[in-house]
């Protein structure tokens, strides 16, 4: 990627506002990808800005932006720069009453803000969005795997069987002992989960070092996260309501109980699933993403809990410095960040999508596959921002019914494709316990199953295969 970098200015497109995106203005001293980084849906959060400051600037000392005296802002800080290994200051959120609504106003003030001296880059808070398409209702309480309809869990030798499945279920039949991934964590950075329906109970995570008693016991600033947090409402409460369908319906194909009599099997049954909810049915932004990434990335290098990949299917906005850190962040505590290609049938090579784009080696960008073993019509393709193919269309998986009952539905996108990549990672991390990110992310990638229209489309050229990739 470094041959594709210039010193380009920073993209400001539209706000929270309908406005068309277009490119705008630089950010001194700062490499961006050449190709275009913006979708024409691309939104941001009007009257905030997101500064990286320089290392020893104190943000708690002013709620002024110093280049511009008139404009009070309030100030919060995102990251300490006291508590980085990065080397780098504090990450702000300068949040104004003006001045920040429209295109004009927001390449401006991005401009004047970075003649700081002790600012290192400012940018928009990128309005973010689930990649997933609409769920269509099923019956519950069904057994939905012998009826043949979980497709993506299918091997070529099982009953029911699909050759263009994840051959999950082979890995599944071919034990003593049931799956039992209780050892291994994973962080669902999205909606909120329903960890009351009864496929998804034995995958709850429960915080031992923060127990409920509304103090902050563990001292990451979050009180009584007892399975993880709310970013969208800032608080401990990880499901509202059925509106949660998105995080629940992925966290269901990670990681739902096997063999229960239940509705379905996830790729790693019984996987310990930690919350981390920034979006709700109308999506989400940058600054409540990355402190959804940075509390998953916290808790392993606060509790050393066996946390091995974050599942991130959602996209959106422009390119983001602030939130590419994150992800380094994550990569540094050994973190795989599995992210969604995109549904817009586009290539990634020519027009990112973020945050599958970013080109950090810790990312596994999960293109979609069909039960027929092509590429889903929707899916964004790259053959090298790309990794893999994986399930992605018809994908039965767990739901909030509209009352509010455990419930199931199908739905499509590389939303459903990446989970599935997310829980075979799981499941590796199980059988191999100590592996570290990268060896995981090689073995994935060297047992991918070659499938014509992903060669040349994907840097790994094939789909998902379970049990290769296990014996790697």
């Amino acid at each position: 990627m470094k041959a594709d970098l210039i010193k380009v200015f920073i993209l400001v497109l539209t706000t929270g506002q309908e406005f068309s995106p277009h490119w705008a203005i630089a950010a001194q001293n700062v490499d961006y990808p050449l190709a275009k980084e913006v979708r024409n849906d691309a939104r941001f959060v009007a009257n905030q800005l997101i500064i990286q400051y320089k290392p020893r600037f104190n943000v708690a000392s002013t709620r002024q932006l110093r280049i511009i005296p008139a404009q009070t802002a309030r100030m919060q800080v995102l990251v300490s720069g006291l508590k980085r290994h990065d080397g780098k200051g504090d990450l702000a959120l300068a949040s104004l009453s003006s001045g920040g609504g429209t295109l004009k106003q927001m390449t401006r003030l991005i401009q004047q803000v970075q003649k700081d001296p002790d600012v290192e880059f400012a940018e928009p808070n990128w309005r973010l969005h689930h990649l997933a398409g609409r769920a269509t209702p099923a019956f519950p309480n069904d057994k939905y795997y012998q009826n043949g309809d979980l497709w993506g869990m299918y091997g070529d030798m099982g009953e029911p069987a699909n050759p263009y499945g994840s051959q999950a279920a082979e890995v599944w039949g071919n034990r003593a002992q049931p799956i039992d991934c209780s050892d291994v964590y994973i962080g669902i950075v999205d909606e909120g989960v329903m960890f009351s329906h009864p496929d998804l109970n034995a995958s709850v995570w429960r915080n031992p070092f923060d127990p409920l008693d509304g103090i902050d016991n563990d001292g990451n600033g979050y009180v009584d996260d007892r399975n993880g947090w709310d970013f969208y409402h800032d608080d401990r409460t990880v499901y509202d309501s059925p509106a949660d369908i998105h995080g629940t319906h992925v966290a269901g194909i990670i990681a739902a109980a096997g063999n229960n009599g239940k509705g379905i099997a996830g790729v790693c049954w019984k996987a310990k699933l930690i919350a981390a909810k920034f979006m709700d049915f109308d999506g989400g932004d940058t600054v409540n993403a990355i402190k959804a990434i940075d509390y998953i990335t916290d808790l392993k290098a606060r509790h050393k809990l066996n946390i091995v990949a974050t599942n991130n299917s959602w996209g959106g906005g422009g390119y983001s410095k602030s939130m590419r850190d994150a992800i380094k962040r994550a990569q540094m505590e050994n973190i795989l960040f599995v992210a969604a290609a995109g549904n817009s049938a586009n290539d990634n090579d020519a027009h990112p999508l973020f945050p599958a784009s970013y080109g950090n080696s810790a990312i596994v960008a999960v293109a979609a596959l069909t039960s027929v073993g092509r590429m889903a019509y929707f899916s964004n393709f790259g053959k090298t921002t790309v990794d893999i193919a994986a399930p992605g269309d018809g994908i039965l998986s767990t739901v909030p019914g509209l009352t509010g009952e455990p419930a199931y539905a199908f739905d499509f996108g590389t939303s459903m494709a990446a989970p599935f990549v997310t829980g075979a990672i799981a499941l590796y991390a199980h059988q191999h316990p100590g592996s570290k990110a990268a060896a995981i992310k090689k073995a994935l990638l060297t047992g991918a199953e070659p499938t014509p229209g992903f060669v040349g489309s994907t840097t790994s050229g094939g789909r998902l295969d379970v049990p290769a990739m296990l014996m790697r």
